[in-house]
Order: C-alpha cells, then sequence, then structure tokens
C-alpha cells in the first residue's frame, strides 16, 4: 500500500464520517448526495490504487 492510496481511502472514510454527521443535523439531501459521491470516488480511487488487483 503506497502513500497515495492511504490518504485516499483516509479522506473517504472521513467523508464518510460527514456524511453521517450530516443526516443527524437534517441538513439537504443534495448536500448529502454530493459528499456521498465524493466519499464514494474516493474510496474506489484508493481501492484500485492497491497493487493487489494485478
Amino acid at each position: 500500500m503506497n502513500g497515495l492510496s492511504t490518504i485516499l481511502i483516509v479522506v473517504g472514510l472521513f467523508l464518510l464520517g460527514g456524511i453521517y454527521s450530516f443526516v443527524k443535523q437534517q441538513m439537504p439531501k443534495g448536500l448529502i448526495v454530493l459528499v456521498a459521491i465524493g466519499a464514494a470516488m474516493s474510496l474506489g480511487a484508493g481501492v484500485l490504487r492497491l497493487d493487489v488487483w494485478s
């Protein structure tokens, strides 16, 4: 696991925590969806950068 994939995974997990917080605060659904898309993209990029696929 290299540094960039670790950073992407950590950022994705941080954004997932933000989604949980936004849902509890009853923030607008559009904001929650936007943060969820960012979290999914960050986690996906981090996992795909791992060298276990080759």
